[in-house]
């Protein structure tokens, strides 16, 4: 089997696949008017079969863990018929989702019962006020109802991850309210450092906060840094004997971040990005017409890692093709 490997001997067995730009939060540091059709670029985005053969391809190149995003991936009417077209697939292991927890109150029963391994919500504050302030939505209750139907149905595998934005959700008393959150549930929380993008300049400079102030919060009051396997994603997760969840911390502008990268990405419109913030992006969707392309599939992408940056510069303030994070899934 050919392995995902760049000229830095890091290996790829993560891809993060979005299946739609829409959205219907409007978050601040995100979209903060909302969803806005991009009228240069008509393609659609990837139907069942060209995802049935992406996946395919993936697996034989090493792949074991996708990650389904958006957007908003569950707006999609076939979004559980892509999650069942993953899960048959052999090579991959893991099948996991980020999503905004719309309508996850309706949906948990077929949540659990679709085989998903994991899921990733987006909850930036439990103020209601301070979530409907960022999202521009009133829905938190629904969303934590969500949480605790899919805890009744011995789903296991549930992250909540929220953007560190300063003066809003960065306050030891946030940090406090989250810990009394975790205490008593098994659920993996995750802040994420706010990220400049290209159309969030005068946002960032306002919100950003080093994620320096939660690391000496954990510090302070014992928290103990864990060790992951291979296929996790970024964060560095903290442990403390006395709390069911734990508390982890996504740094994108800490030092030597990208050293330990091992996640691809694929636009919804098949668009292969080697980088949140790369500069170039190239389509392989011209490769998951027929069954019968695999290989060129597979020399493709496995040739495309030969641009792979060591770093994504994003400390030099490059944001690359990523004018907002619904574009890559984040």
């Amino acid at each position: 089997m050919n392995i995902l490997e760049d000229s830095f001997g890091r290996k790829f067995p993560y891809i993060r696949l979005s299946i739609t730009d829409v959205c219907n939060f409007k978050c601040g540091y995100c979209l903060p008017n909302g969803y806005q059709k991009n009228k240069s670029d008509n393609r659609k985005f990837l139907d069942i079969n060209e995802i049935r053969r992406l996946a395919k391809g993936l697996s034989e190149l090493g792949v074991c863990k996708i990650r389904l995003t958006g957007g908003e991936p569950t707006v999609r009417r076939d979004f559980f018929d892509i999650v069942d077209i993953l899960k048959k697939q052999s090579g991959i292991k893991k099948t996991v989702i980020t999503t905004n927890g719309y309508r996850l109150d309706k949906i948990a029963k077929q949540i659990a019962e679709s085989g998903l391994d994991g899921i990733n919500i987006s909850i930036d504050s439990l103020d209601k006020k301070n979530f409907e302030k960022i999202t521009g939505h009133d829905r938190l209750a629904e969303i934590l109802k969500g949480i605790e139907n899919l805890q009744k149905l011995n789903f296991k595998n549930i992250k909540i991850n929220a953007v560190l934005l300063k003066g809003v959700n960065s306050s030891n008393k946030d940090f406090e309210a989250w810990a009394n959150f975790i205490k008593t549930n098994e659920i993996d929380f995750r802040y994420i450092e706010l990220m400049q993008t290209g159309e969030n300049l005068e946002y960032f400079k306002k919100y950003h906060i080093s994620s320096k102030i939660l690391t000496n919060y954990l510090n302070e009051n014992k928290w103990i840094i864990q060790t992951l396997g291979k296929d996790a994603g970024p964060a560095k997760n903290y442990i403390n004997p006395l709390y069911k969840g734990k508390f982890g911390l996504i740094a994108p502008y800490s030092k030597n971040f990208c050293k330990t990268c091992n996640r691809l990405r694929i636009t919804a419109r098949g668009d292969l990005r080697l980088c949140l913030f790369g500069n170039t992006g190239i389509s392989i969707r011209h490769l998951i017409q027929r069954d019968d392309q695999l290989e060129e599939l597979k020399e493709l992408i496995s040739k495309q890692l030969n641009f792979k940056k060591e770093s994504h510069y994003l400390e030099l303030g490059n944001t690359g093709l990523t004018n907002n994070l619904s574009t890559t899934g984040g």
